[in-house]
């Protein structure tokens, strides 16, 4: 994780190590070029998305075992894909971001204005 930023341009921190988050399983929501989903926005799970996504056909709630996957619950922090945060804030389903561990390239798909508008970690 050493260099990556937020969308502020600060250090990034991590998201979650329970349940472990992040495409590497690190814990962080950085991405690289094998992420083809860009597991780059840091968010507060709820019920409210986890609907929405599943109605999506990306069920998140339910566990896989065989992957290693708890399902997640509301009140969880995951690394979510930044296509699909942006797809939730325009059907008006979208979580709640944790700014200071969203990486900055979740900027390429998502306006940072609207990143602060439903961060749980701004003044």
């Amino acid at each position: 994780m050493s260099g990556d930023r937020n969308v502020l341009g600060e250090l990034l921190v991590p998201c979650s190590t329970k349940p472990m988050t992040g495409f590497y399983r690190d814990g962080c929501c950085r991405s690289g070029e094998e992420d083809v989903g860009r597991h780059t926005v840091c968010v507060h799970v709820t019920g409210n998305f986890l609907r929405f996504s599943k109605e999506r056909g990306n069920d998140l709630s339910t566990p896989r075992k065989e992957f290693g996957f708890p399902g997640l619950k509301h009140g969880d922090r995951w690394c979510l894909c930044a296509a699909r945060w942006k797809e939730a804030l325009d059907a008006g389903a979208a979580p709640k971001v944790v700014i200071a561990a969203t990486h900055e390239s979740a900027l390429e798909l998502i306006d940072l204005a609207d990143l602060k508008a439903h961060a749980v970690d701004l003044n």
